[in-house]
Formats: structure tokens, sequence, C-alpha cells
């Protein structure tokens, strides 16, 4: 028997209230793909980490009710913060990063404009972006979904990383890594450049922002494959994979 389909919502107040509505794209998912009928067991995600059983009690033709029978903690969130930023990539290889990124655990995702990009992303670009994210969440199962955000200055981007216990830049300009990527502990930030790397000044203001230049020895990685493969990476130092 598969797993109860898994729909994400909003404005969860349980158990004060425990009749929801689900309604917009992800009610359009559930009625004409997955053709969600009355009696279905379902799992709502409110983005706390929880997880809320669900019974459907009726399905109208904008939206469906559902009675939420039960509440449980998710497993599969990680126990360490990783933030990946990543500088916007052509086509859709920002949204292959978003993807993968949240398959691997990360709890965050910034999308950044540096000097030597050539991808931009407007409003309808980042909606696309958090529904990718959302869309794999629900299918590795994890509780929540890495908000996706899009900073066109590359110092703001940087600022975001505020407050994490490891920074690291990996970039070409660094020869080798000044921190052991095997050793990490605590939440981990991660910056990966687009297709057309970075500019030396860039590199200087992350050193200044306190990241510590990160190499990947002899490997010529295109910029996606660099993103995910860091994450990947970070989860299994962290204990994530483990």
């Amino acid at each position: 028997m598969s797993a109860p389909k898994r729909f994400f919502t909003r404005n969860l107040n349980f158990p004060e209230e425990s009749e929801i509505v689900l309604d917009g794209e992800e009610f359009v998912h559930a009625k004409t793909v997955l053709r969600i009928t009355e009696g279905t067991e379902i799992t709502l995600l409110g983005g706390d980490g929880n997880e809320y059983s669900a019974i459907v009690t009726k399905v109208n033709k904008h939206s469906l009710s559902a009675h939420i029978t039960g509440v449980s903690r998710g497993e599969r969130e990680p126990l360490t913060k990783i933030y990946l930023l990543i500088g916007a990539l052509k086509g859709d290889k920002t949204e292959l990063v978003v993807q993968k990124a949240t398959e691997l655990g990360v709890s965050g995702i910034g999308v950044f404009r540096s000097r030597y990009c050539s991808a931009y992303v407007n409003e309808n670009k980042l909606e696309r972006l958090n529904k990718v994210a959302k869309e794999a969440a629900k299918q590795c199962l994890r509780s929540t979904a890495p908000d996706v955000v899009y900073f066109d200055n590359f110092a703001a981007a940087l600022q975001s990383a505020e407050g994490f216990e490891n920074k690291l830049f990996f970039c070409e300009f660094a020869n080798e890594s000044q921190a052991d990527l095997s050793a990490l502990s605590g939440s981990t930030a991660l910056v990966v450049g687009s297709e057309g790397g970075f500019g030396e000044d860039e590199f200087a203001a992350a050193k200044n922002c306190g990241f510590s230049g990160m190499s990947l020895g002899k490997r010529i990685l295109r910029a996606e494959t660099a993103a995910i493969s860091v994450c990947a990476l970070a989860a299994y130092a962290l204990g994530e994979l483990k």
C-alpha cells in the first residue's frame, strides 16, 4: 500500500481547528492528476516540520475539505541547517539545482546575480523555483520545503549567510581549501558561482564576510554539478547521509 499523498497548505491551527480547505495549485494537482476522492487519506504539510494526517470529506469544484485526525513530527528533516547560495544559471539548470538540493536536505536556497552571471530571475521564475522545491520535498517525503529567495545584489547574498557557523566559498581562485570540509560541525552556508564564475574582488568580498575559500581539487565541474556536489559533501560530513 502506497503512502498517503502529500500536500502543502496554509493556516494550519490544529488541534484548535481540525477542518482544512485545500485550494489553489495543490487542489488542482489533487483532483486532476491524483484523482483524490472523498474518504481518501492524505498528509498535509504546513511548513512547520509536522505532518498532519487527514481524511478528505468533500471535493468541490475549486477546493476540497479534509478533517485532520492526527499530527506527528516529520522524521526526514535535517538536524543541521545547510544554506545554499548559487549564482543564477542558464536555462533550467537552476531548477535542477533547487530540486537536488532539496532532496539532499538543504534548509534554504538563495539564488544571486553576480558580475559574470548571464541569467536572470524574475518574479515568475522565482515562483517556479519555489514550486520545484515543494514538488521535490513531497517526492522525497520531507516535511518542509526550503524557501528559494533571489538576490539582485551579490553583497546582500553574502550577508544573508550571517550567523552560520561555517561559511564556505567555492571558486577557482581558491588554490587550496581554507577549511576542512570533512570535519564540518554546525550550521553551514555554501556559495557556488554561475557558469561565468566570480571576479577576484567578489572572492575578496566573501572573505571579508567571513567565508573560507574552498577548492574542489583537480576537478573542473559545471556550475550545477558543483552546487549539487557540495550539498552532498556537506550533508554527508554533517551526518545527514549516514
